[in-house]
């Protein structure tokens, strides 16, 4: 996917979610990445229903950086199938579109 992009990705603590952030931020692969605190999430997991307090990242990037994100999310997360999930920014403010590009690794 080329073009600006979201990835969300769900945490179990807030300082786990700001670790991933930051190191994302700072090798360039995300120009923001917004933690929106305690989240309820229900889901099926091994056949239990889980109900769980998470933390939500929203990730700011470029599509083309997805797999590269991805990965960096993988080897960090303690979930061994952890919520990465991609959404391309169909519209945008033209100057905070530019600004993800600029920021991102080229």
């Amino acid at each position: 996917m080329t073009g600006p992009a979201v990835i969300l990705v769900t945490a179990d603590s807030e300082a786990h979610a700001l670790s991933i952030s930051k190191h994302l931020i700072e090798n360039r692969l995300a120009a923001c990445a917004s933690i929106v605190p305690k989240i309820r999430s229900i889901y099926m997991w091994e056949d239990t229903i889980c109900d769980e307090e998470e933390f939500l990242l929203i990730i700011k990037t470029r599509g083309d950086l997805f797999e590269r994100v991805r990965d960096a999310i993988v080897e960090m997360h303690n979930y061994s199938v952890p919520e990465i999930v991609s959404l391309p920014i169909v519209e945008g403010l033209e100057e905070y579109l530019a600004w993800i590009n600029d920021v991102t690794v080229v």
